[in-house]
This record gives structure tokens, sequence and C-alpha cells, in this order.
């Protein structure tokens, strides 16, 4: 199924769920590296279609001072690198529509953040490229409202889109994850993505430094896999706790496989 949109894409003969995973952001060519090979490596062992995904800039940061990059010519070319070495495809956010050609040009996919994921000159534009564009649900919609940003998309001349669920505001510093919004997203026609780690935030803390649960990720991905959902997104590092974005709510890199062998096991029983 995914290599209708990503064509080459390893692992595509499988009838298991599909992957985007990384860090948060990309913070060295090194560490990047680290994470996408011990990723391809559990990924190929489970037959596991596979998607690096790390963000070459973080635009929607709490405070100023915020990590927020290395560089964007810099990041571009390690998930370029990526790419290449371990013959990947990559997704990473772009936040204006100018940077959407600039993106394309390393990427194979382009990811529409949940707080724009409503912005039709982004889309288009991301649409105009011809990669894939995979939008993020914003945390204010429903699910059904999801069908207008897809419209977008096609309507522009690009029918590689995907969307991704990442929960639902609830009071002020929590998110919810409502199931029956994966199979109302997948009737669009659409692949249909459940983003399990910003799905745990708890924004808005008095800190001003985003919270998270990350021991409920794989309750979570269980849960999506359950109902059907055809692709999972989770944010990972060797080193959480000190990773520069998003680290309190990131899996650790050395439970992903185990989560991952879970997970396939859901997916035969259901098919």
């Amino acid at each position: 199924m995914i290599d209708k949109y990503i064509p080459g894409i390893k692992n595509s003969s499988s009838e298991q769920f599909f992957l985007m995973a990384g860090p948060c952001a990309i913070e060295g060519e090194e560490i990047a590296l680290r994470i996408a090979e011990k990723i391809v490596t559990i990924t190929d062992k489970l037959n596991i279609p596979y998607i690096f995904k790390g963000s070459y800039r973080k635009a929607n940061r709490s405070r100023v001072d915020s990590f927020t990059g290395i560089g964007d010519e810099k990041a571009l070319k390690i998930l370029e690198k990526v790419g290449k070495e371990f013959g990947v495809p990559t997704v990473t956010d772009i936040h204006e529509s100018h940077e959407a050609a600039l993106a394309a040009a390393y990427v194979d996919v382009l990811q529409i953040p949940a707080f724009l994921c409503r912005q039709t000159e982004l889309l288009v534009a991301a649409a105009e490229t011809g990669k894939v564009v995979n939008i993020k649900k914003g945390q204010f919609l429903s699910a059904e409202s999801m069908k207008f940003a897809v419209d977008k998309v096609k309507d522009s001349g690009n029918d590689k889109v995907f969307l991704t669920d990442r929960g639902n505001t609830f009071g002020y510093q929590d998110l919810i994850v409502d199931f029956r919004g994966l199979p109302m997203m997948r009737s669009f026609g659409v692949p249909t993505i459940m983003d399990c780690t910003h799905s745990l935030q708890q924004p808005n803390q008095t800190s001003g430094v985003t919270g998270g649960k990350p021991e409920l990720i794989e309750t979570i991905a269980k849960a999506a896999i359950a109902v059907g959902a055809d692709g999972l997104f989770i944010e990972t590092h060797p080193d959480p706790a000190n990773a520069k974005s998003d680290g309190a709510n990131m899996l650790h890199l050395d439970l992903l496989e185990d989560l991952l062998t879970k997970l396939t096991r859901v997916r035969q029983a259901i098919l």
C-alpha cells in the first residue's frame, strides 16, 4: 500500500503498518545517523516499511530561548544523507509556504504541523512540489473536518496525502485521543497515521517546557493498530532526557524493538 505513495520503499510488500520515526529535531549528523541505523535494523528485521523523521527546524516553541535547530541547510543535508545512506525515505516539517520547495529538494515527505493544518497557502505550496504531504490533524479540529485539508492538496493536483492524528485538546494542559477519528479519516481514501508521542504531550506548563507521558506510548500504539491505523509516528532518541526538543514525550530508542515486535503481533491478529 505505501509504495503507491513512495515507490521503492523497503518492505512495501508487507501487510504491516508503516513507521515514521526518528528524533524530534535534527541535532547533528552523528546522532541522526546513529538513530537511523538502529531503526533501519529493527524495521528490516520485522519487515516494516520505514520513513525517517526529523524536523530541520522547530518553529512552534513555548519560549523564545527554546532550541529551534542547527541551521536549515545543514539539517536538510543531514536528512538527505540519512536517506541516501540507508535507502529510506525521509520526512520533515514545513511552516511557511516558501519552505515547501526548499525542503522538497532534500526529503520525500513534507509534513504540515497540526497548528498549521488549515493554512491553505501552505497546503497548496506543499502539494505543488509533488511530494507526499502528511497533514497532522489540529488538536482543535474534528476528524471529519480534515477532509477539507485533504481536498486542498488533491485540488492542487496532488493525490499523495497522509493524515496523522495527534490527539485533541482537553482543557488547557492535556490531550486525549478519540480513536473514532482514525477510521473516519481513513474513509477519505488516504493512509492514516497515529502520532503516538505528541498525542501524549502535556502542553502549556507553567515552566514553558511541554511535559508528556511516554509510559503510555505502547497503549496508544496498540489501540491505533487495533482500530486499523495504516502507520505509526513515533519520536525516539537514545537519551530523551537530554534531547534538544520534546524529550518529555519521546520513546527511548532502546525500547523501540520490543514495542514494534508487540505491535506486529497485534497487526497480525486483526488481519
